[in-house]
């Protein structure tokens, strides 16, 4: 499985016993979603390999305790720990109205209301306090922040996002 295919569900931070439990910490709102899953995919350097689930069950708030298939030690325990743990982008919830997934809209055009054609998103910046949406604009990187009051709309069948940005923040990239 190859790591653009697949969405970051969270990290392994430690062991729970002896037997080779780990606990996941969950990078999500809603970690119910992810208690009956089959498998995961555990990554080992560039590669994600499938990692098969024998029982899981909530610990803590958003984090995952598991045992796999295979890891019945804490040897074995070890040399999973502090992996990323991925699924398939086919197992992400469907998102409707204005919500979306950062990935999602990645190759969207922008809009605003009163600039009017702004480019091509081209990257999702969440390093900085507030994610960015980052536009390309024939060559002009512009930088717009992804505040709910500032998106307007999401057309995903246009591939469309209409935004309304604070007056000038668009002309200080032009």
């Amino acid at each position: 499985m190859r790591k653009e295919d697949c969405f970051y569900l969270g990290k392994i931070v430690t062991k729970f016993s002896f037997k080779g439990e780990v606990v996941i910490k969950l990078d999500t709102d809603e970690p119910e979603l992810y208690t009956e899953m089959e498998s995961v995919y555990v990554e080992f350097g560039t590669n994600l390999v499938p990692f098969f689930i024998d029982k899981s069950s909530l610990h803590k708030g958003n984090q995952l305790r598991v045992q796999f298939e295979d890891v019945y030690s804490e040897e074995e325990a070890d040399s999973i720990l502090k992996s990323g743990v991925y699924l398939p982008n086919t197992m992400l919830p469907k998102l409707t109205g204005d919500k979306f997934y950062y990935h999602e809209v990645i190759g969207f055009t922008v809009v605003d209301v009163n600039f009017g054609d702004v480019g091509t998103i081209v990257y999702i910046n969440d390093k900085a306090a507030q994610p960015l949406f980052e536009i390309d604009r024939d060559g002009t990187e512009i930088y717009i922040p992804m505040v709910d009051d500032f998106i307007k709309k999401v057309d995903r069948e246009n591939k469309i996002i209409q935004v309304e940005a604070p007056e000038g923040l668009i002309a200080l990239y032009i």
